[in-house]
Protein backbone atom coordinates (compact mmCIF):
# COMPACT_ATOMS: atom_id res chain seq x y z
CA UNK A 1 0.00 0.00 0.00
CA UNK A 2 1.68 3.38 -1.00
CA UNK A 3 1.26 6.68 0.77
CA UNK A 4 -1.67 8.66 0.96
CA UNK A 5 -1.21 10.97 -2.20
CA UNK A 6 1.96 12.15 -3.99
CA UNK A 7 1.57 15.82 -5.42
CA UNK A 8 3.64 17.12 -7.92
CA UNK A 9 4.37 20.85 -8.09
CA UNK A 10 6.95 23.06 -8.12
CA UNK A 11 6.13 27.08 -9.21
CA UNK A 12 8.12 26.36 -12.54
CA UNK A 13 4.63 24.84 -13.49
CA UNK A 14 3.37 28.35 -13.05
CA UNK A 15 5.99 29.36 -16.50
CA UNK A 16 3.13 27.66 -18.66
CA UNK A 17 1.69 31.52 -19.40
CA UNK A 18 -0.03 31.87 -22.94
CA UNK A 19 0.34 35.93 -21.87
CA UNK A 20 -1.69 38.78 -21.84
CA UNK A 21 -5.14 38.08 -20.98
CA UNK A 22 -5.14 34.64 -22.63
CA UNK A 23 -8.00 32.36 -20.62
CA UNK A 24 -5.34 29.62 -19.55
CA UNK A 25 -4.11 31.82 -16.88
CA UNK A 26 -1.42 30.03 -14.65
CA UNK A 27 -2.58 32.38 -11.79
CA UNK A 28 -5.47 29.79 -11.47
CA UNK A 29 -2.85 26.78 -10.40
CA UNK A 30 -1.94 29.34 -8.07
CA UNK A 31 -4.58 30.43 -6.09
CA UNK A 32 -5.58 26.95 -5.20
CA UNK A 33 -1.92 25.65 -3.90
CA UNK A 34 -2.70 28.91 -1.60
CA UNK A 35 -6.29 27.91 -1.11
CA UNK A 36 -5.44 24.03 -0.36
CA UNK A 37 -2.38 25.50 1.64
CA UNK A 38 -3.93 27.83 3.68
CA UNK A 39 -6.96 25.67 5.16
CA UNK A 40 -4.33 23.17 6.30
CA UNK A 41 -4.70 20.59 3.12
CA UNK A 42 -1.22 20.30 2.60
CA UNK A 43 0.04 19.85 6.19
CA UNK A 44 2.47 17.07 6.17
CA UNK A 45 2.51 16.72 2.23
CA UNK A 46 5.95 17.16 0.74
CA UNK A 47 5.26 17.85 -2.76
CA UNK A 48 7.08 16.09 -5.50
CA UNK A 49 9.57 18.15 -7.68
CA UNK A 50 8.85 17.67 -11.09
CA UNK A 51 11.28 16.70 -13.95
CA UNK A 52 10.74 18.05 -17.49
CA UNK A 53 9.51 15.04 -20.17
CA UNK A 54 12.51 13.66 -22.10
CA UNK A 55 12.25 13.95 -25.92
CA UNK A 56 11.68 10.18 -25.85
CA UNK A 57 9.01 10.44 -23.37
CA UNK A 58 7.71 13.27 -25.84
CA UNK A 59 8.08 11.30 -29.14
CA UNK A 60 6.14 8.29 -27.69
CA UNK A 61 3.14 10.36 -28.57
CA UNK A 62 4.34 13.72 -30.54
CA UNK A 63 6.27 13.61 -34.17
CA UNK A 64 9.65 14.49 -34.21
CA UNK A 65 9.04 17.14 -36.86
CA UNK A 66 5.87 18.62 -34.00
CA UNK A 67 9.07 19.00 -31.19
CA UNK A 68 11.23 20.72 -33.43
CA UNK A 69 8.50 23.18 -34.62
CA UNK A 70 7.50 24.24 -30.73
CA UNK A 71 11.67 24.55 -30.12
CA UNK A 72 12.41 26.67 -33.17
CA UNK A 73 8.56 28.23 -32.30
CA UNK A 74 9.59 31.61 -30.28
CA UNK A 75 12.74 31.97 -32.91
CA UNK A 76 10.85 32.00 -36.00
CA UNK A 77 7.89 34.31 -35.41
CA UNK A 78 4.28 34.65 -34.72
CA UNK A 79 3.20 32.14 -37.37
CA UNK A 80 5.03 28.51 -36.88
CA UNK A 81 2.73 26.37 -38.22
CA UNK A 82 1.65 22.95 -36.15
CA UNK A 83 -1.17 25.00 -34.49
CA UNK A 84 1.42 27.45 -32.74
CA UNK A 85 1.21 31.02 -33.17
CA UNK A 86 -2.47 31.42 -33.09
CA UNK A 87 -5.28 33.06 -30.63
CA UNK A 88 -5.63 29.82 -28.62
CA UNK A 89 -1.81 28.65 -28.94
CA UNK A 90 0.52 32.06 -28.88
CA UNK A 91 4.24 30.79 -29.08
CA UNK A 92 5.71 32.32 -25.75
CA UNK A 93 9.48 32.36 -24.78
CA UNK A 94 10.84 28.99 -23.43
CA UNK A 95 7.71 27.10 -24.71
CA UNK A 96 8.99 23.92 -24.89
CA UNK A 97 10.78 23.83 -21.57
CA UNK A 98 7.32 24.67 -20.11
CA UNK A 99 5.43 22.69 -21.53
CA UNK A 100 7.96 19.62 -21.50
CA UNK A 101 7.80 20.32 -17.47
CA UNK A 102 3.82 19.99 -17.85
CA UNK A 103 4.44 16.77 -19.04
CA UNK A 104 7.21 15.82 -17.62
CA UNK A 105 4.99 16.43 -13.93
CA UNK A 106 2.44 13.89 -14.86
CA UNK A 107 5.30 11.34 -15.70
CA UNK A 108 6.03 11.86 -12.37
CA UNK A 109 3.00 11.68 -10.87
CA UNK A 110 2.37 8.35 -12.91
CA UNK A 111 5.47 7.57 -11.85
CA UNK A 112 4.62 7.26 -8.59
CA UNK A 113 1.61 5.03 -8.69
CA UNK A 114 3.83 2.65 -10.79
CA UNK A 115 6.27 2.28 -8.44
CA UNK A 116 4.03 1.43 -5.66
CA UNK A 117 5.39 4.79 -3.44
CA UNK A 118 1.77 6.27 -3.84
CA UNK A 119 -1.67 4.89 -4.86
CA UNK A 120 -3.21 8.21 -6.06
CA UNK A 121 -0.81 11.02 -7.61
CA UNK A 122 -2.01 14.53 -9.00
CA UNK A 123 -0.79 17.34 -11.24
CA UNK A 124 -3.09 20.03 -10.92
CA UNK A 125 -0.91 22.07 -14.04
CA UNK A 126 -1.51 18.88 -16.60
CA UNK A 127 -4.70 17.75 -17.90
CA UNK A 128 -3.47 19.21 -21.81
CA UNK A 129 -5.69 17.27 -23.30
CA UNK A 130 -6.24 18.71 -26.72
CA UNK A 131 -2.94 18.57 -28.21
CA UNK A 132 -2.38 16.08 -31.49
CA UNK A 133 0.49 13.92 -32.24
CA UNK A 134 1.44 16.90 -35.15
CA UNK A 135 0.08 20.14 -33.74
CA UNK A 136 -0.97 22.33 -30.45
CA UNK A 137 -4.95 23.02 -30.44
CA UNK A 138 -7.06 24.52 -27.73
CA UNK A 139 -4.29 25.90 -25.07
CA UNK A 140 -2.42 23.09 -25.47
CA UNK A 141 0.91 22.26 -27.04
CA UNK A 142 2.56 18.98 -25.34
CA UNK A 143 -0.54 16.08 -24.31
CA UNK A 144 0.37 15.05 -21.08
CA UNK A 145 -2.01 13.01 -20.73
CA UNK A 146 -1.06 10.83 -23.33
CA UNK A 147 2.38 11.41 -22.46
CA UNK A 148 1.87 9.89 -18.84
CA UNK A 149 -0.47 7.37 -20.09
CA UNK A 150 2.05 5.80 -23.10
CA UNK A 151 4.66 5.70 -20.19
CA UNK A 152 2.78 3.76 -18.18
CA UNK A 153 2.09 1.27 -20.85
CA UNK A 154 6.12 0.77 -21.86
CA UNK A 155 6.17 0.19 -17.87
CA UNK A 156 4.22 -2.42 -18.45
CA UNK A 157 0.96 -1.48 -16.94
CA UNK A 158 -1.92 -3.39 -19.42
CA UNK A 159 -5.13 -1.90 -19.01
CA UNK A 160 -5.53 1.75 -18.22
CA UNK A 161 -8.90 3.94 -17.75
CA UNK A 162 -8.81 7.66 -19.45
CA UNK A 163 -12.13 9.99 -17.77
CA UNK A 164 -12.10 13.24 -18.56
CA UNK A 165 -14.94 15.49 -16.94
CA UNK A 166 -13.71 18.83 -18.61
CA UNK A 167 -16.36 20.74 -20.54
CA UNK A 168 -14.71 20.18 -23.73
CA UNK A 169 -14.43 16.45 -25.54
CA UNK A 170 -10.86 15.08 -24.28
CA UNK A 171 -10.23 14.55 -28.27
CA UNK A 172 -6.49 14.51 -28.18
CA UNK A 173 -6.14 11.31 -25.66
CA UNK A 174 -9.10 9.52 -27.65
CA UNK A 175 -6.84 10.32 -30.96
CA UNK A 176 -3.53 8.91 -29.48
CA UNK A 177 -5.42 5.75 -28.54
CA UNK A 178 -8.58 5.31 -30.63
CA UNK A 179 -6.83 1.78 -31.98
CA UNK A 180 -5.22 0.53 -28.37
CA UNK A 181 -7.56 -1.49 -26.59
CA UNK A 182 -5.04 -1.05 -23.54
CA UNK A 183 -6.50 2.35 -23.16
CA UNK A 184 -10.31 3.13 -22.61
CA UNK A 185 -11.32 6.57 -22.86
CA UNK A 186 -14.22 8.31 -21.27
CA UNK A 187 -15.38 11.93 -21.65
CA UNK A 188 -18.46 13.70 -20.54
CA UNK A 189 -18.63 16.58 -22.01
CA UNK A 190 -21.02 19.49 -23.71
CA UNK A 191 -22.19 18.27 -26.49
CA UNK A 192 -20.46 18.65 -29.43
CA UNK A 193 -22.94 20.36 -31.77
CA UNK A 194 -22.55 23.39 -29.62
CA UNK A 195 -18.91 23.51 -28.74
CA UNK A 196 -15.67 23.36 -29.95
CA UNK A 197 -13.69 20.71 -30.62
CA UNK A 198 -16.88 19.77 -32.39
CA UNK A 199 -15.87 16.01 -31.67
CA UNK A 200 -17.12 13.66 -28.96
CA UNK A 201 -20.42 12.31 -30.66
CA UNK A 202 -21.38 8.56 -28.92
CA UNK A 203 -21.03 6.99 -32.15
CA UNK A 204 -17.19 6.73 -31.76
CA UNK A 205 -16.33 3.77 -30.51
CA UNK A 206 -12.61 3.15 -31.09
CA UNK A 207 -11.56 0.94 -34.28
CA UNK A 208 -9.52 -1.89 -35.48
CA UNK A 209 -9.75 -3.97 -32.37
CA UNK A 210 -10.35 -1.35 -29.70
CA UNK A 211 -14.17 -1.12 -30.34
CA UNK A 212 -16.15 -0.20 -27.62
CA UNK A 213 -12.72 1.76 -25.65
CA UNK A 214 -13.39 4.95 -27.21
CA UNK A 215 -16.51 6.34 -24.55
CA UNK A 216 -18.73 9.60 -25.20
CA UNK A 217 -21.35 10.73 -23.30
CA UNK A 218 -22.33 14.39 -25.02
CA UNK A 219 -24.27 16.48 -22.87
CA UNK A 220 -26.46 19.24 -23.34
CA UNK A 221 -26.51 22.93 -22.33
CA UNK A 222 -27.47 23.79 -19.38
CA UNK A 223 -26.86 20.15 -17.82
CA UNK A 224 -26.51 20.65 -14.21
CA UNK A 225 -25.03 18.83 -10.84
CA UNK A 226 -28.11 16.47 -10.92
CA UNK A 227 -28.25 15.61 -14.45
CA UNK A 228 -24.09 15.33 -14.98
CA UNK A 229 -24.00 12.91 -11.84
CA UNK A 230 -27.04 11.08 -13.52
CA UNK A 231 -25.65 10.39 -16.67
CA UNK A 232 -22.04 9.29 -15.11
CA UNK A 233 -23.65 6.62 -13.02
CA UNK A 234 -25.65 5.38 -15.91
CA UNK A 235 -22.80 4.84 -18.44
CA UNK A 236 -19.08 4.91 -16.68
CA UNK A 237 -18.99 2.56 -14.03
CA UNK A 238 -20.44 -0.34 -15.49
CA UNK A 239 -18.16 -0.21 -18.13
CA UNK A 240 -14.91 0.14 -15.99
CA UNK A 241 -15.77 -2.63 -13.64
CA UNK A 242 -15.90 -4.57 -17.30
CA UNK A 243 -12.57 -3.31 -18.41
CA UNK A 244 -10.97 -3.99 -15.25
CA UNK A 245 -8.19 -1.32 -15.72
CA UNK A 246 -5.01 -1.04 -13.69
CA UNK A 247 -4.85 2.66 -13.42
CA UNK A 248 -7.54 5.67 -13.29
CA UNK A 249 -6.25 8.63 -14.93
CA UNK A 250 -8.60 11.24 -14.78
CA UNK A 251 -9.09 15.05 -16.68
CA UNK A 252 -10.81 17.18 -14.22
CA UNK A 253 -11.44 20.34 -15.75
CA UNK A 254 -12.99 22.55 -13.93
CA UNK A 255 -14.92 24.60 -16.73
CA UNK A 256 -18.70 22.44 -16.58
CA UNK A 257 -18.63 24.89 -13.50
CA UNK A 258 -22.38 27.22 -14.31
CA UNK A 259 -20.43 30.44 -14.22
CA UNK A 260 -17.45 29.24 -16.81
CA UNK A 261 -16.94 32.03 -19.28
CA UNK A 262 -16.30 29.42 -22.08
CA UNK A 263 -18.94 26.66 -21.98
CA UNK A 264 -22.70 26.05 -20.98
CA UNK A 265 -22.94 23.78 -18.59
CA UNK A 266 -24.19 24.56 -15.56
CA UNK A 267 -22.56 22.85 -12.58
CA UNK A 268 -21.98 23.95 -8.99
CA UNK A 269 -18.78 23.75 -6.66
CA UNK A 270 -20.97 21.67 -4.67
CA UNK A 271 -21.77 19.24 -7.68
CA UNK A 272 -17.59 19.26 -8.84
CA UNK A 273 -16.91 18.52 -4.89
CA UNK A 274 -19.49 15.34 -5.49
CA UNK A 275 -18.09 14.25 -8.47
CA UNK A 276 -14.79 13.99 -7.10
CA UNK A 277 -15.97 11.93 -4.39
CA UNK A 278 -17.82 9.83 -7.44
CA UNK A 279 -14.02 9.47 -8.63
CA UNK A 280 -12.66 8.42 -5.48
CA UNK A 281 -15.40 5.61 -5.31
CA UNK A 282 -14.54 4.66 -9.23
CA UNK A 283 -10.84 4.16 -8.25
CA UNK A 284 -11.27 2.14 -5.46
CA UNK A 285 -13.79 0.03 -6.93
CA UNK A 286 -12.19 -0.43 -10.39
CA UNK A 287 -8.81 0.16 -10.11
CA UNK A 288 -7.51 -1.08 -6.98
CA UNK A 289 -7.38 2.25 -5.65
CA UNK A 290 -4.38 3.60 -8.34
CA UNK A 291 -5.57 7.21 -9.30
CA UNK A 292 -3.76 9.46 -11.20
CA UNK A 293 -5.66 13.46 -11.24
CA UNK A 294 -4.67 15.55 -13.38
CA UNK A 295 -5.68 19.51 -13.52
CA UNK A 296 -7.30 20.79 -17.03
CA UNK A 297 -9.66 23.72 -18.02
CA UNK A 298 -10.90 26.16 -15.89
CA UNK A 299 -11.64 29.70 -16.86
CA UNK A 300 -13.47 31.48 -13.98
CA UNK A 301 -9.85 31.85 -12.64
CA UNK A 302 -11.08 33.21 -8.93
CA UNK A 303 -14.07 32.29 -7.98
CA UNK A 304 -14.27 28.32 -9.33
CA UNK A 305 -10.86 27.05 -10.45
CA UNK A 306 -9.18 27.61 -7.04
CA UNK A 307 -12.20 25.83 -4.59
CA UNK A 308 -13.12 23.19 -7.31
CA UNK A 309 -9.33 22.09 -6.88
CA UNK A 310 -9.17 22.21 -3.24
CA UNK A 311 -11.95 19.88 -2.99
CA UNK A 312 -10.38 17.83 -5.68
CA UNK A 313 -7.29 17.95 -3.46
CA UNK A 314 -8.85 17.17 -0.11
CA UNK A 315 -10.95 14.06 -2.22
CA UNK A 316 -7.31 12.80 -3.02
CA UNK A 317 -6.29 13.18 0.57
CA UNK A 318 -9.44 12.03 2.22
CA UNK A 319 -9.26 15.03 3.84
CA UNK A 320 -12.99 15.94 2.35
CA UNK A 321 -13.71 19.91 2.89
CA UNK A 322 -17.34 20.64 4.50
CA UNK A 323 -19.22 22.58 1.83
CA UNK A 324 -20.04 25.54 4.25
CA UNK A 325 -16.47 25.88 5.41
CA UNK A 326 -15.25 29.58 5.41
CA UNK A 327 -12.32 30.96 2.87
CA UNK A 328 -9.43 31.37 5.18
CA UNK A 329 -8.78 35.88 5.17
CA UNK A 330 -4.99 35.37 3.99
CA UNK A 331 -6.30 33.79 0.81
CA UNK A 332 -9.20 36.54 0.27
CA UNK A 333 -6.67 39.37 0.97
CA UNK A 334 -3.92 37.64 -1.77
CA UNK A 335 -6.68 37.28 -4.01
CA UNK A 336 -8.65 40.41 -3.71
CA UNK A 337 -5.06 42.26 -4.94
CA UNK A 338 -5.53 40.40 -8.02
CA UNK A 339 -8.88 40.01 -9.07
CA UNK A 340 -9.38 43.62 -10.27
CA UNK A 341 -12.97 44.01 -9.05
CA UNK A 342 -14.71 39.95 -9.25
CA UNK A 343 -16.78 39.37 -5.93
CA UNK A 344 -14.82 36.59 -4.38
CA UNK A 345 -16.37 33.96 -2.99
CA UNK A 346 -16.75 33.53 0.77
CA UNK A 347 -17.20 29.61 1.45
CA UNK A 348 -16.03 26.52 -0.21
CA UNK A 349 -20.07 25.95 -1.64
CA UNK A 350 -22.19 27.34 -3.72
CA UNK A 351 -25.48 26.32 -1.47
CA UNK A 352 -26.02 23.94 -4.30
CA UNK A 353 -27.34 20.08 -3.40
CA UNK A 354 -25.41 18.25 -6.03
CA UNK A 355 -27.86 14.75 -5.22
CA UNK A 356 -29.34 12.97 -8.47
CA UNK A 357 -32.11 10.49 -9.40
CA UNK A 358 -30.55 7.22 -10.87
CA UNK A 359 -31.30 7.00 -14.49
CA UNK A 360 -34.56 3.79 -14.66
CA UNK A 361 -33.88 2.95 -18.49
CA UNK A 362 -36.67 5.55 -19.36
CA UNK A 363 -35.79 8.35 -21.87
CA UNK A 364 -37.39 11.59 -20.60
CA UNK A 365 -35.53 14.40 -20.74
CA UNK A 366 -32.07 15.48 -23.26
CA UNK A 367 -29.98 13.96 -20.37
CA UNK A 368 -32.01 10.73 -20.76
CA UNK A 369 -31.10 10.72 -24.22
CA UNK A 370 -28.11 11.30 -23.71
CA UNK A 371 -27.65 8.24 -21.90
CA UNK A 372 -29.72 6.11 -24.23
CA UNK A 373 -27.34 6.99 -26.87
CA UNK A 374 -23.91 6.45 -25.38
CA UNK A 375 -25.31 2.92 -23.79
CA UNK A 376 -26.72 1.92 -26.70
CA UNK A 377 -22.95 2.93 -28.50
CA UNK A 378 -21.25 0.98 -26.08
CA UNK A 379 -22.36 -1.45 -24.04
CA UNK A 380 -23.35 -4.04 -26.76
CA UNK A 381 -19.51 -4.24 -27.34
CA UNK A 382 -19.03 -4.71 -24.01
CA UNK A 383 -22.03 -7.83 -23.74
CA UNK A 384 -23.91 -5.25 -21.76
CA UNK A 385 -27.55 -4.72 -21.92
CA UNK A 386 -27.77 -0.91 -23.11
CA UNK A 387 -31.62 -1.55 -21.72
CA UNK A 388 -31.12 -2.88 -18.22
CA UNK A 389 -30.49 0.04 -15.80
CA UNK A 390 -28.70 -2.85 -13.14
CA UNK A 391 -25.80 -2.83 -15.86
Amino acid sequence: MGSELAVVWDEALLEYDLGGHHPLHPIRLDLTMRLARSLGLLDGVDAVKPQPATEADLLRVHTAEYLAAVRAAPLSGYEAGHGLGTEDNPIFDRMHEASALVAGASIGAAEQIVSGRSDRAVNIGGGLHHAMADNAAGFCVYNDCSVAIAWMLEQGVERIAYLDVDVHHGDGVQAAFYDDPRVMTVSLHQHPVTLWPGTGFATEVGKDGADGTAVNIPLPPGTGDSGWRRAFHAVVPSLLADFRPEVLVTQCGADPHRDDPLADLSLSVDGQRAIYQDLRELAENCAGGKWLALGGGGYSLFRVVPRAWTHLLATLLDRDIAPETTIPEDWMAYATRRAQNIALPTSMSDGSDPSYEPWTGVTTTAVDTAIRDARHAVFPLHGLDPADSRD
